[in-house]
């Protein structure tokens, strides 16, 4: 026995061959057959939705999801705030050219205990 798959959105439609009722998982699935359906020349285009809503074919734009360019709350890339805390500044390292000879006094040498006597 197969088992029964619950699809939230019902897009109907009728042309001239007969009606057909079609489920879809998402709305923006269902918004692309619908306006698939217009397209095609088929007449009485519905979307039912979840809560049971109907909505006609000059009402589909209600399905579409909002464009994220007229949100007020993003901001470009440059100007968004990250979560992390600022570094400290690294110290400043006095620069060592390895051609040049050292300019350390050589007044004491490390004495490395005694050594073999002969």
């Amino acid at each position: 026995m197969a088992r029964a798959i619950r699809v939230p959105y019902l897009v109907s439609a009728t042309n001239e061959y007969g009606c057909a009722n079609l489920g879809r998982g998402s709305a923006s699935l269902a918004l692309r057959l619908a306006r698939k359906f217009l397209r095609d020349g088929a007449i009485d285009v519905k979307v039912c939705t979840p809560r049971g809503r109907v909505l006609q074919s000059d009402e589909l734009d209600e399905l579409a999801p909002p464009d994220k360019s007229q949100k007020e709350t993003d901001m470009a890339k440059g100007q968004q705030r990250g979560n992390r805390e600022t570094k400290k500044p690294k110290k400043d390292k006095a620069k060592v050219i390895a051609a040049a000879p050292s300019r350390k006094d050589v007044a004491w040498q490390p004495d490395f205990g005694p050594g073999k006597k002969k």
